[in-house]
Parts: structure tokens; sequence; C-alpha cells
């Protein structure tokens, strides 16, 4: 990257950036009464279609390994999770989810679903078709993000 954009894309990048930031405390903020933080509830779905190492859990949530350690023990004693060796390095473990935490990610997702949708009723039929069909590319930047 050369750092020379269009300053309309800067523009943009900022608007982006900050619907996003504020989206995620809102969603932070669903279902307080609920079992699992948003952190907890992040980090199970995370590993729900596979094991990961705790150092690639840390680095996908952001935080370091200590703290995504603390959060792994929490979740393991709660049942949530468990430890089981790393197919590809048997020096290495990886924290996979079990059915209880299955069974929990599917609950929240459930009732912050519902939160949610109660929120979109609000929006007119306009403001919905826009937002789906933002959807799409914002899972596009997310794909070209990972790889």
């Amino acid at each position: 990257m050369n750092g020379t954009f269009d300053p309309r894309l800067l523009d943009l990048a900022q608007d982006f950036r900050e619907a996003l930031r504020l989206g995620v405390y809102m969603f932070r903020r669903l279902d307080p009464d609920g079992d699992l933080t948003a952190a907890q509830l992040s980090l199970l779905s995370m590993i729900s279609d596979g094991g990961l190492r705790v150092g690639d859990i840390a680095k996908n949530l952001g935080i370091k390994v200590p703290s995504a350690t603390e959060q792994i023990i929490k979740l393991e004693r709660a049942g949530l999770v468990s430890r089981q060796p790393d197919p590809d390095d048997s020096r290495a473990v990886q924290v996979v989810i079990t059915d209880a935490g299955n069974s929990a990610v599917e609950s929240a997702n459930h009732r912050r679903n519902a939160m949610v949708a109660e929120l979109l009723q609000e929006l007119s039929g306009d403001d919905i078709e826009h937002l789906a069909a933002a959807l799409p590319v914002i899972a596009k930047l997310n794909a070209s993000f990972q790889n």
C-alpha cells in the first residue's frame, strides 16, 4: 500500500469505522441479563466450527494471550469449552466448544437476534432494504481482511 487514497475513500473509511465501533458497543449491551458476556459469546462462536489454539483466539479477539486464557478458563469451568490435543502439533492444544457451549451460543443468539429484530422493526422498508444490500459488501470486506 502506498498510502495515497481518494479523499472520499478516507472519509468513507472513517464513517464506516465509526458506524462499526458504535455497532459493537450496541451489540455488547444486548442481553445484559444473559449468562454469556459479549466477549465469551464471541469466543464461543469463533470456535464453533472447529478448535483453535489460544494464541489464535487472542489474535482474533484483539487481546493478549493471558486475557484469552482467563476467558477460556472461565468457559472451561462452566463446561462450555474443553482443551484437546492439536491434531497438527502434538505439543499444542486446541480449545473446542462442547455440546453445552453450542447450546449456550444458540440460546444467546436467539435472544440477541430477537432484540435486534425489534430494533429493525423501527426502520422503514427502504432502510431495511439498504441494510440488507450492504451486508454482502460487509461480508466481502471481512473475507478480504481474513485472507
